[in-house]
């Protein structure tokens, strides 16, 4: 591999980590780059992007596009579409405000997926206090999830929290079956947190009646295909697993009146 290929894949995954982060953090974080005389909107998004990008890696080719005012950038063979002001990029289907650092597209799908968090039925879900219990998040759980299961040891270890446990049977042919056995345990607080933490199944039948239906139609009205999924007080959207310190974290902040 020659240096330039080199440096053009140094590029690219430089780019993509950036983007999977969605914050785009210190790299995106800086002041808005000086344009260039009117007229030379080439010069104005070449200077842009490398400033965007600390200047680590080189802009092969600005390009005009058939869009008016938005031109391509090709950085190895990664490209990115950026604004003739140099403001705004268009990334991976992301819009980025350069100046400011913010994943406008992630703002606006994380404004359009928050709930009121009081529109919950939670008489359907699984309560569990942990402390004073101050603090509230409700989360969709399925009984074959890994995630869930880390997720699960890393809430209980929390402190003042009340847990809204929504169980969801989709990810196995016998996710139903360990649902229903929890949910039939005379202390469904217990016995989830067993299959959960020790992968303890509890020992009955399994054909008490339960709020699986209800959850399953809850799950699809909100749009829930995945698990774990965790709405916080706030009605913000979590999807997928972090660890306990960044949840504790989040919970905190979405806790806040």
């Amino acid at each position: 591999m020659t240096e330039t290929s080199t440096l053009a894949a140094a590029g690219a995954r430089f780019v993509a980590a950036a983007l999977t982060a969605l914050g785009l953090a210190a790299a995106l974080a800086l002041p808005a780059p000086a344009h260039a005389q009117s007229g030379d909107a080439t010069a104005t998004v070449r200077t842009a992007v490398e400033t965007w990008l600390k200047g680590r890696y080189k802009v092969e080719e600005v390009r005009r596009t058939p869009l008016p005012g938005i031109y391509e950038v090709r950085i190895g063979n990664d490209l990115v579409y950026v604004d003739e002001k140099g403001q705004h990029a268009f990334v991976e289907g992301n819009l980025v405000d350069i100046k400011s650092g913010r994943n406008l597209t992630r703002e606006r799908v994380d404004e359009l997926m928050t709930i009121n968090f009081k529109d919950l039925p939670l008489n359907i879900a699984i309560k569990q206090v942990i402390g004073n219990g101050k603090r509230q998040i409700a989360i969709f759980e399925d009984p074959n999830c890994g995630y869930c299961k880390r997720m699960r040891a890393d809430l209980l270890a929390l402190k003042d929290v009340t847990i809204y446990t929504y169980v969801i049977s989709i990810l196995s042919p016998d996710s139903e079956t360990k649902a229903k056995k929890a949910l039939c345990a005379g202390d469904k607080v217990r016995a989830w947190n067993d299959l959960m933490t020790n992968g303890k199944v509890p020992d009955n039948a399994g054909t008490c009646d339960n709020q699986l239906v209800k959850v399953r139609e809850l799950a699809q009205k909100l749009g829930i295909s995945a698990t774990p999924t965790a709405f916080f007080a706030n009605g913000k959207r979590l999807q997928g697993y972090v660890p306990g310190p960044q949840l504790d974290k989040m919970l905190e902040e979405n806790s806040k009146s």
